[in-house]
């Protein structure tokens, strides 16, 4: 009876130790397994989605591994740290979206990357979207709340800067994430309701000035095919239309893993990146589509906890918008794959392919994991 008591025990400090393991490598681990679990979930349906491609799929594992060691590091640091230079990594940025502008990498008709030939490729873009809502969140976290007017004016510009150069690339869907971003921050921040409602009453003529001025042609149509998909069937309602075939030919159950026609037969294009939902809602149906969406709500659940949990200032506004702007990416997503949308070219995350699009996505969960194991030893930022 003794040994069998001891045994138990020896049990309960095994778990003991592996919880105050987590804590001092500053490991969140309830974000580590969801995360674990959904990025599994993702390159087995992207191993379909691909049509078997095996180097495809050994290059977004790695890549996921590159993110895994880059969430590990990043968790380490002080979020005194990151808010102490979010500002330079801001100017960074921006210096780096230039040179995108000035020589960047074009491919299929958009100069948004970097290409280092024999070295490396990658979108600077992608990294604004963490860049951004920690430099708002360090701007407004040193200032009185709710923000006045001359702040809340200062990082509009601080936004539209990077926003202007993504736009140019073109990529707007990457622009307005951003742009939700910073301003996901400025709302946490208590930003006064009358100055929301004017925004929301200057959507409508900023919307219009955007469609004469800002707006490309192939971007307007496809707004235009969102209104009427049927309009142009064989031509740019494509896409819509047979990702909704997919999704609804899946029915409840789905037709089985590696069983879906319409990305094996190359009737869905972007089968692996943006679309790569509609090959998930194909194979394993309206039960393969929840249980995902279960996991991304607990995945944003857990983050709106550290969020609660923060104890600075810098730490909820960054924390809250980090959160949310992952929840605006999933919904995104779906909602253009399911044509209530229009289509904005915004991956899936975690499960569509993308090497810095993932880097980036578990660089922001190692600052939630951060900013949740530092806060019981920070008093202020």
């Amino acid at each position: 009876m003794n040994s069998s008591f001891d045994r138990s025990l020896s049990g309960d400090d095994v778990l003991r130790r592996r919880a105050t393991l987590l804590q001092r490598l500053h490991i969140d681990g309830q974000l580590l397994l969801i995360l674990l679990v959904l990025v599994a979930g993702g390159l087995f349906v992207l191993y379909s989605a691909s049509g078997k491609d095996w180097s495809l799929l050994i290059k977004q594992a790695a890549s996921f591994g590159v993110g895994l060691l880059a969430m590990f590091v990043v968790a380490q640091l002080d979020p005194r740290f990151i808010a102490r230079w979010a500002p330079l990594a801001f100017v960074l940025g921006v210096i780096l979206l230039v040179v995108v502008d000035v020589m960047g990498h074009n491919a299929m008709g958009a100069t948004r990357w970097i290409n280092i030939p024999g070295v490396v490729r990658f979108q600077p873009s992608e990294f604004m979207k963490i860049i951004m809502p920690a430099t708002i969140a360090w701007y407004l976290a040193k200032r009185s709340l709710p923000p006045k007017i001359q702040h809340v004016l200062v990082g509009l510009a601080m936004i539209g800067v990077p926003f202007a150069l993504i736009v140019r690339q073109p990529d707007l869907g990457t622009a307005l994430l951003i742009l939700v971003s910073g301003l996901f921050v400025m709302f946490m921040a208590g930003l006064r309701w009358r100055w929301i409602l004017m925004a929301v009453a200057a959507v409508v003529p900023v919307a219009v000035g955007m469609w004469f001025f800002v707006l490309l042609q192939y971007q307007k149509q496809r707004i235009l095919t969102f209104l009427d998909p049927e309009s142009d069937p064989l031509g740019t309602g494509w896409n819509i239309i047979q990702s909704k075939a997919a999704i609804g030919s899946g029915g409840v159950f789905g037709k089985g893993w590696l069983l879906g026609t319409q990305s094996h037969l190359d009737f869905l294009p972007e089968s692996h990146t943006d679309f790569i939902i509609a090959v998930l809602g194909e194979e394993f149906g309206l039960v393969g589509i929840c249980v995902l969406l279960l996991i991304y709500l607990l995945l944003i659940t857990r983050g709106l906890v550290i969020t609660a949990q923060a104890q600075t200032l810098f730490g909820k506004l960054l924390a809250g918008s980090l959160t949310m702007t992952f929840f605006v990416y999933v919904f995104v997503n779906i909602g253009m794959v399911s044509g209530l949308l229009p289509v904005v070219g915004v991956p899936l995350p975690f499960i569509s392919y993308g090497g810095t699009s993932l880097v980036t996505l578990m660089t922001a969960f190692g600052i939630l994991m951060s900013i949740h194991t530092h806060r019981k030893w920070i008093a202020q930022v």
